[in-house]
């Protein structure tokens, strides 16, 4: 058997992302992102709103997959002001319909591993997935290759949310 090698050498500027140590809001990727003054096409932030933003998932499960979370760095949901709280989960509502439009999927998966024993990859800033998926989407690559197959850039993906996301919403 021939041992067979992904490449993706983009992946090296995420994970090798200059971050001061010490600080751990200074080593969080959102915060990072969030900070660095790049325009929202190179950060693929879809949206912000009130101190919330959804953004892409660099390295999706499914095209579409999208993160809501609070500009402000916390990981705890308990954390959330009063705002923040409604904004959020009216962020999440707006990017359900945006998926919805844009995608035509079978189901959405929204999901938000708080802590680490839950499966939180970034414990220390809270934010919610939004996947998705249609009957059938776990094909052969995914189970004999452990491999995803995305048929579209992330840069395809951020404009067709951009222009699918709710203008009436807040």
């Amino acid at each position: 058997m021939t041992l067979e090698r992904l490449w993706a050498g983009w992946r090296s500027d995420y994970i090798t992302g200059s971050a001061p140590p010490g600080d751990p809001q200074a080593q969080c990727v959102f915060c990072r992102i969030l900070d660095s003054g790049e325009p929202d096409s190179v950060t693929k932030v879809v949206v912000r709103k009130r101190g919330v933003v959804a953004l892409l998932n660099a390295f999706p499960y499914t095209s579409g997959h999208l993160m809501v979370l609070p500009e402000r760095h916390l990981g705890e949901m308990e954390d959330l002001d009063a705002q923040e709280h409604s904004v959020l989960w009216r962020t999440v509502t707006d990017g359900v319909l945006a998926l919805k439009s844009a995608y035509r999927p079978e189901g959405i998966n929204l999901g938000a591993n708080l802590g680490r024993a839950a499966g939180a990859g970034l414990p220390g800033h809270l934010h919610v997935h939004l996947l998705p998926r249609w009957v059938g989407d776990t094909n052969f690559t995914t189970t004999v290759a452990e491999t995803r197959v995305l048929p579209e850039s992330l840069d395809v993906t951020w404009q067709k949310l951009r222009d699918a996301w709710p203008t009436a919403a807040g």
